[in-house]
This record gives C-alpha cells, structure tokens and sequence, in this order.
C-alpha cells in the first residue's frame, strides 16, 4: 500500500485535501476538539471526499494506523521507560548539577545547555522541563539574574534533543517514516543540536538576559529547595547509562562500513538494534539507579508504569497524523504534489521545512506536524530516491519546521508561560524566537549537509 490503490481525480483530491485540513485546524483551533479525534475526522473527510472507496478507506485507516505504529512504538515507550529511571533517580539532576559545577555560574548556561540536550533524548520535553528547571531557578535566585538567563539555555537543549537526536520520539518517529537508519540519524542529529543549542540557547540567552529580565516564580521557590537537597546518584554513572543506547545503535552502523567477521558484525547488529539498545539501557538504569538505590521492584514497576502514561496519548496522535498520511498517499497525492513542487524549482529540503512550519504554526502541535510532514515528503518519489545522508538532512528540516513559530496554539508555549510566571508578550520574545531560532538552524544545516550528500 505504498502506492495510490485507485485513481482519484486530482482537482477532487487537492480540494478534499484542503477542505480536510481546514476543518482538522477548525477543530483544534475554534473548537478545542481533542487533536486525535481531529485528526481521524481530518482522514475521512478526505478519504470520503476524494472519492477513495469506502472498504478501500477502512482498510488504509486500518493500515495507516498499524504501519505508522510499527518500528516506533517500542522505541517511544523503552524511551519514556528509561526517561522515568532517569528522573525519578535523580540522574538528571546528578547531570545538571555536576555540568554547572565544572563549569562555573559564569557559563552556568553552557552546562545547562548541554545537560538538556543529553537529557531531551532520553524524556519527553514536558517531563524534562519540570524535572531541570529548579535548578535553573536556583541559579536565578543565587546571582539576582533574571531566570530568562538559565532557563533558555535548558529549553534549547531540551528541543534540539528531542528534535534532532535519536533515541528521542520526534527523531525516532520522523526517521522511522523517511526510512533513515538511527546510527546516521545519531551522526547527524548531534553536530546538528549542538550547534542549535549555541545559536538558540547560548546566544539568544545572552540576548535575552540584556534585554529581558524575568523575576524568580513565586510558586517554584519550594520546589527549587527540595530538589536541589536531594540525594543524587554518580555524575559518571548517570553518563555513562545515557551514553549506552547511543554508543550500541552508533556501532551497528559502522559496523556497516567496516570489514569485519560475519559473526561479530552479526553481534554488533543485534545489540545495536534502537528497540535491544533501549532494553539493556533500561534494564541497567533500573539495577544501577534502581536497585543500588534503593529502590524495591515494586517501587521500579510503579515508576515505569507512571513512565509510560503519557505515551498512550502521543502514540495517539501519532497515529492519527499517519493515518492522514497513508490516505494521502494511497489516494495519490504524492503522484501531485511531488511533480508540482519538484516544477516550482525549491529544493526538497526547505519544502519539508515549510510544510512542517505551516502545520506547526495552524496547528500548534509538533508531533503532528513531525508527522504529518513526515508522511507528505515521504509519499513523493524523489524523496524516495534520495541517498541516506540527505534524508537524514530532511529529518531535521522536518523537525526543525516542526520546532518553530511555538505560539498560543501550543502546550509549550503555556506551559514555558505558566512556570516562569511571565505574560503572553514575553513568552513570545523569549520562548517563541528561541524555538524558531532552533527550527532555523536545522534548515541552514539540512541544507549544508544536503550540498555534501
């Protein structure tokens, strides 16, 4: 079912499209309808008004739900799984802590920075803001900085990670659909985040210390306290736990590249395949952070069981979006869209950006956009044909549209808003810039890497 299953009358397909896609942003926007609910009503309004068959359009529902599930939703919840060790151990604050301590408060930004962007690949966004952000609090409260100074280094580090770097959902899920290889994903997406963190968390922190000063939160003071006494498991344990999928999945690609026995490339392959990297990962957090702190089996299944609560709606949405995706493509909208954009001459590259950024901004949420995004370019043939290297590029065009424009329509932006107890209009200059700045940055290195592919 990768190709269109009957032939829709393109004028009637692009209109059922657009009709779709605005009673979807209606929904969301105008009517506060759940996202997932949105999206399926989106699908079959655009199955139905194309003209696709009905059986027909139940069937690529029910595929398009099953195919876009595949490959990822292991990977989401040993993630959220291995994120939940890592929080409620203390690992992340271990991290954080010990960054800012080798560092200095004068570069305070650096070490929170890079703690997020390590940490963005493990947890969801939400989840590692709440547990980091008593720390930059903190560190607002001893120099009488403004909290804008500490706070934007975090949430850079925190998108670029979940953005850009497997085995984070946004990476994983955006891969998955191009088809990417996660090792290459890794070698790409890290250089790619990295500089992200610089431009947006570093640089427009600065910007935004000068410019822009933000009171210490009221309501964080107590949090803040109790946090930063509590007991906290070795830096170079924690690190070294983080590094473990990354370091499996990275040497399963070289091994690609490199000569070596049948057997041992064999071990290597099946170590570092994402979903075995995450369970070893997972299981040595739980003995490490788990047991060797304390923690009974008991209390291990209720932290991974409170891990994987959030994951049921993102799968959700996700499907939803990749559900839209699949009756796109079988009805044939590749076959239009694809010649159509390959005509007006813009390079692959920053149509995908576009077309993330445009979602982004109607629709509010990234994974949506992510997969949505994911789904269009994926369904055209010339993205088909393209080399590994450049579709890993596409991800992070793809993710970096979906970073950008944050605005009212997004949970981020309210719940950035709400936590530093700042207006709508200094979310804006703050949050919202800092997330198009990283959703940028990822275009100009999509492109660059794109012209070396």
């Amino acid at each position: 079912m990768t190709e269109a299953v009957f032939s829709a009358d393109p004028i009637r397909l692009v209109i059922s499209a657009i009709v779709g896609i605005a009673i979807l942003l209606l929904l969301i926007i105008k009517f506060k309808l759940h996202p997932v609910l949105s999206l399926l009503i989106s699908a079959l309004v655009i199955g139905v008004g194309s003209g696709m068959p009905v059986t027909q359009l139940m069937d690529t529902v029910e595929y398009g739900a099953g195919n876009t599930l595949q490959g990822i939703v292991l990977l989401i919840g040993l993630g959220s799984m291995f994120g939940g060790i890592l929080e409620v151990s203390g690992g992340a604050q271990s991290v954080a802590q010990t960054m800012i301590n080798k560092f200095g408060e004068k570069k305070a930004g650096w070490a929170l920075g890079i703690t997020g962007l390590i940490v963005g690949t493990t947890v969801f966004f939400e989840a590692g803001v709440v547990i980091l952000i008593p720390l930059a609090f903190g560190l607002a409260k001893k120099t009488k900085k403004s909290t804008l100074t500490f706070i934007i280094p975090l949430l850079a580090g925190l998108a670029s990670g979940f953005a850009f770097i497997p085995p984070s959902a946004g990476s994983v899920l955006v891969a998955n659909i191009l088809g990417v290889n996660l090792g290459i994903m890794i070698a790409v997406g890290v250089p790619v985040g990295i500089i992200a963190v610089i431009v947006g968390g570093i640089i427009w922190g600065r910007f935004c210390e000068k410019k822009i000063y933000a009171e210490l939160p009221s309501n964080m003071r107590e949090i803040q306290d109790t946090s930063l006494d509590k007991k906290l498991p070795p830096f170079g344990l924690v690190f070294v736990i983080i590094l473990i999928p990354l370091v499996l999945i990275l040497m399963s690609t070289i091994s690609n590249y490199i000569p070596m026995p049948s057997a041992v490339k064999s071990v290597f392959e099946f170590f570092g395949e994402p979903f075995v990297a995450l369970i070893i990962a997972t299981l040595v957090g739980m003995f490490f952070l788990g047991k060797k702190q304390g923690y009974s089996g008991e209390d291990l299944k209720k932290i991974l069981d409170r891990a994987l609560k959030p994951t049921g709606m993102i799968l959700l949405v996700i499907t939803g979006g990749g559900i839209i995706r699949w009756v796109l493509q079988n009805a044939g909208m590749g076959d239009i869209i694809g010649p159509a954009l390959e005509k007006s001459g813009l390079p692959l590259i920053l149509v995908a950006f576009l077309i993330a950024g445009l979602i982004r901004t109607s629709v509010g949420a990234a994974v949506v956009s992510m997969t949505m995004t994911a789904g269009i370019m994926a369904s055209m043939p010339a993205v088909q044909a393209l080399p590994p290297l450049q579709l890993a590029a596409m991800v992070c065009a793809i993710n970096g549209g979906a970073t950008a424009f944050s605005h009212v329509n997004d949970s981020g932006f309210w719940l950035v808003g709400s936590l530093l107890e700042i207006d709508e209009k200094t979310t804006l200059k703050s949050w919202t810039v800092m997330e198009t700045i990283i959703g940028l940055v990822g275009l100009v290195c999509a492109l660059a890497i794109s012209l070396f592919a």
